[in-house]
């Protein structure tokens, strides 16, 4: 019935389809079958053979076909039902005193939580939606959504993603997001999207399509006039019509297998499939594609442009080296401009105390002690200064040492200009207005990058560097990574200028960012890719995006594609092979030779064969394999006190 109600929809629309060519030969079949046994029963002499049986298999045939078409799809989702499945069914929802205490706590459905819920998390427990933690510390696996293999600390007022496991420690944690709003419901939403959307090269199986159904049905009319007037006429030996049938019956057989065997089926088949294991394989390797026109763009990449921090950088400072003035021990030298810089909010503060903390437990100090800190004072564009324990510690730039009189030694200067030529922000630090050392803090470059820049080119790829800082650390980073192209001091803005000035000239560009203030360029791009996603995504803005943080995840998606578009090429030729070879068989070009024939049944069969190695053929993408595996080292700075340099 469904090719029937499928059929007429179409003649309704004025188009016609694979269900119009089902429809017409199990049509003629059936009623030419009927036609034969009224015939037979009002006549003594006639002998006839029905083809009830082709009308039976051949729609057997092509149920099958559907069906393993519907097997293949489900294979292709495997990817996000794992995904679906992170996410808990129960979660522990607390009700709260204004004073933090707990009045009570109750296990619900994770549907049923909203947004600025309590939920209690113990250790090996999922976390069942986005939120806040609130209270307590713990470790948190998250290599599921983010890749990041080892835990990550968790303390109050830092995210956590659902889906994601506690590992070893007590959190109460604030819901955020919820139901569709959570990160793990958007990667799955962005993946069934991007399975469902229409590539722009099916649009050549659309047009195919489109005119190959009226041509099949005037070339079966021809295959039966073909061989029904010559069969009236006596011009072929009667010795090639079987028995049991007469040259009208076999002229009709002939017609009716050239319906069949030609049904573009499989090449409507041929973009779809493979671009449904295109990606859900991609999904499950952390790049998820929106869809078949984000696949066929990227495979045309010419030229990628990478934004610096936190894209080629991790998007994080750290201290990268360090160095003494003085006979004053490195820890304690730390410690002190810790406890100075313990109550600042800038990043190169942060940086300085998280490497403080490192280095205690290095040492065998904990890690959270601090002297006491007086007389805290911001000097802005300059540094803090500060009495730590009745010292005076400044800690800033070279104007901050000159503001408060503090003597720079050529040592000093030396080592400032060094660092500077590293592309290195030089903090010094002063004693009771004496340099006694100074910490070299970096935002270190991803191990990958040099490896990834390299292999973007060997693939025939340009890769360019646009950034909003200053020339001397974009042309320090570039050099280090083997971009020769850089544009810097460049407003969000100015980035999607860029790239509209290159695709003017007739070039595929990618833009590659983290997703945030890189919104215009990533739009503005032919594909643009959010790097670092997480839960802070730029879905809208992004055509691609990887989830992982991982340049690698850049080469794996260009090369996806490209394998994706050869596999669709590759599907037409399936596709349009058995109609090439199928139809002149099947209209019995072979016959008068060699006495071979295609039933109508057995041209059903070859033509469910032709969609079963179209969709067997996208399956062989789940094999795919990254093209650059690299493996990330653990960078931390180490406590020698002469210098220790780790970029």
């Amino acid at each position: 019935v469904r090719f029937y109600v499928g059929a007429y929809h179409a003649l309704k629309r004025g188009y016609s389809n694979m269900d119009v060519l089902v429809a017409l030969g199990t049509n003629a079949a059936y009623f030419y079958s009927v036609y034969i046994i009224v015939k037979a029963l009002t006549s003594d002499t006639f002998e006839g053979q029905d083809l009830f049986e082709t009308s039976s298999m051949l729609v057997s045939f092509i149920l099958l076909g559907k069906y393993l078409e519907v097997v293949a799809k489900g294979k292709t989702s495997d990817a996000l039902s794992k995904l679906t499945e992170l996410a808990p069914e129960t979660a522990v929802l607390l009700t709260l005193e204004k004073d933090g205490s707990v009045i009570s706590e109750v296990e619900i459905s994770t549907q049923l939580l909203q947004r600025n819920d309590f939920i209690k998390i113990v250790p090996g427990e999922k976390v069942p939606v986005d939120g806040v933690v609130i209270k307590g510390q713990s470790h948190v696996n998250e290599s599921m959504i983010t890749g990041e293999a080892r835990p990550i600390a968790k303390k109050p007022g830092d995210k956590v993603i659902g889906g994601t496991v506690n590992d070893n420690g007590f959190i109460i944690v604030k819901a955020t997001h919820v139901g569709s709003e959570t990160a793990l419901s958007q990667i799955v939403q962005l993946v069934e999207a991007a399975q469902l959307a229409r590539a722009p090269v099916q649009r050549l199986a659309d047009k195919i399509s489109r005119f190959f159904v009226p041509t099949v049905v005037v070339a079966a009319f021809l295959t039966w006039l073909g061989w029904f007037i010559p069969g009236q006429l006596h011009l072929y030996p009667q010795q090639w019509i079987p028995k049991a049938m007469d040259s009208f019956e076999l002229a009709l057989q002939f017609g009716i297998s050239v319906l069949v065997v030609a049904c573009p089926c499989a090449l409507g088949l041929a973009t779809p499939t493979a671009v449904m294991v295109a990606t859900g394989k991609g999904a499950s390797l952390g790049v998820l594609i929106k869809g078949g026109n984000a696949l066929e763009k990227a495979h045309k990449i010419k030229t990628i442009i990478f934004d610096k921090t936190g894209t080629l950088t991790k998007g994080k400072p750290s201290v990268v080296q360090t160095k003494t003035f003085s006979k004053i021990p490195l820890l304690e030298l730390c410690d002190l401009t810790a406890s100075a810089e313990a109550n600042s909010e800038h990043p190169l503060s942060k940086a300085i105390v998280e490497y403080t903390k490192k280095l205690r437990e290095q040492y065998g100090s904990p890690s959270d002690h601090m002297m006491d800190s007086k007389d805290f004072e911001v000097h802005p564009g300059a540094g803090v200064s500060a009495n730590v324990e009745g010292k005076l510690v400044l800690v800033g730039n070279k104007r901050l040492m000159q503001e408060f009189e503090a003597p720079m030694s050529s040592e000093v200067e030396e080592y400032m200009s060094e660092m500077e030529d590293l592309a290195r922000t030089c903090v010094l630090v002063a004693i009771d207005r004496v340099i006694c050392g100074a910490l070299a803090v970096s935002d270190p470059l991803k191990p990958e990058a040099g490896r990834v820049i390299s292999h973007l080119s060997s693939m025939g790829i340009t890769s360019i560097m646009v950034t909003g800082d200053n020339w001397a650390t974009a042309k320090s980073i570039a050099k280090q990574v083997g971009i020769s192209t850089v544009f810097a001091e460049i407003d969000p803005v100015g980035k999607a200028e860029k790239i509209k000035d290159l695709q003017t000239q007739g070039l595929a560009v990618a833009m590659v960012g983290d997703g945030v203030n890189d919104s215009p360029a990533l739009a503005a791009a032919d594909v643009g890719m959010a790097i670092g996603a997480g839960t802070d995504v730029a879905i809208e803005a992004a055509d691609i995006v990887l989830m992982k943080s991982s340049l690698v995840d850049v080469i794996t998606a260009i090369d996806l594609s490209r394998k994706t578009l050869a596999k669709i090429r590759l599907n037409y030729v399936w596709a349009l092979g058995y109609n090439v070879l199928g139809m002149p068989i099947a209209a019995g070009v072979l016959f008068p030779f060699t006495g071979i024939r295609l039933p109508p049944w057995l041209a059903g069969a070859c033509m469910a064969a032709s969609s079963v190695s179209v969709v067997c053929s996208s399956l062989l993408l789940q094999l795919y394999k990254k093209p650059l595996h690299v493996e990330e080292a653990p960078m931390t700075a180490g406590p020698g006190d002469g210098g220790s340099n780790l970029v």
